[in-house]
């Protein structure tokens, strides 16, 4: 027997979906489909005797930087290189196109990997989880849409590039959960979500102040009626961490962002409370 990689396409969604459960991770066959759609070239799993036993994903943003995600393996398979050798190809893919510099985000088991492979940290990152009864919670009504243009604008300065295509995706699929909040007549800060198969996800959530930072979630927790709510949060943020620890959030684990090759748009983080997530940056 032996491993081969390929393309992933819609068909190993199902696959996809199989892996992730094994890792107790919160993605949609939706969050597969952006990540085919924005990556179709860029998007690889690893067979053995024609089963799919592991998977990476890659987003280019505007050519300045690429995201590495959704590194998973099977866990009978474990132990045989799978995960490094699919981020080889990972890598090698995104020297091919030129793209500078590569990022993610590792867990801690994998980040003397990614060491190895010349990646350095950034910041760390935490995720906090909230548990709510069931039974208790209520929506609000919808509200009107904030300037989902002026949205778009303020994320590519606070993330470095252009997500704009990623994000209008993301919309549609939980409306109610894109929020603004005027600041002097300007926008002080927004928030997206996303409903998981685990938790609805809050992120990106940022703001210029605590004020709006608590407003934000908020009207977020309001809006979201799972009994399950994650955040992965900058934890040099701590206004964002003690907002959470306000609303009973627990920590969970951590992650650390790394990079490889020069940083030159690492955007506005100390602007950022949550991420969009992991697989996405």
């Amino acid at each position: 027997m032996s491993m081969q990689m390929r393309l992933m396409d819609e068909d190993d969604i199902p696959d996809g979906m199989r892996l992730k459960e094994y890792a107790g991770w919160n993605q949609t066959p939706a969050d597969w489909e952006r990540l085919l759609q924005a990556s179709p070239l860029g998007c690889f799993v690893a067979e053995w005797d024609r089963q799919v036993v592991g998977s990476v994903t890659t987003i280019v943003y505007e050519q300045r930087f690429a995201w590495i995600g959704m590194v998973l393996v099977d866990p009978a398979y474990r132990g045989r290189g799978i995960g490094t050798q699919l981020l080889a190809k990972a890598i090698e893919y995104l020297d091919s196109i030129g793209v500078p510099t590569l990022k993610l985000d590792a867990t801690p088991q994998g980040r003397p990997i990614y060491e190895k492979l010349g990646f350095v940290a950034e910041y760390d990152i935490e995720r906090w989880i909230l548990q709510r009864e069931p039974g208790s919670l209520t929506s609000l009504p919808p509200t009107t849409l904030p300037d989902f243009d002026r949205i778009l604008e303020m994320d590519r300065e606070v993330f470095g590039a252009d997500r704009s295509q990623l994000l209008r995706s993301i919309h549609p699929d939980a409306p109610d959960f894109t929020l603004a909040v005027k600041l002097h007549g300007e926008l002080g800060g927004y928030a997206l979500g996303r409903g998981g198969t685990r938790a609805d996800h809050l992120g990106p959530w940022v703001a210029w102040d605590e004020p709006t930072a608590w407003e934000l979630l908020d009207e977020f927790l309001h809006r979201s009626v799972r009994e399950a709510v994650f955040a992965d949060v900058l934890k040099e943020n701590s206004v964002a961490v003690r907002l959470l620890h306000s609303r009973e959030f627990k920590l969970s684990r951590p992650l650390t962002r790394m990079y490889r090759g020069p940083n030159a748009h690492p955007g506005n983080p100390e602007l950022v409370c949550a991420i969009l997530g992991p697989e996405f940056g």
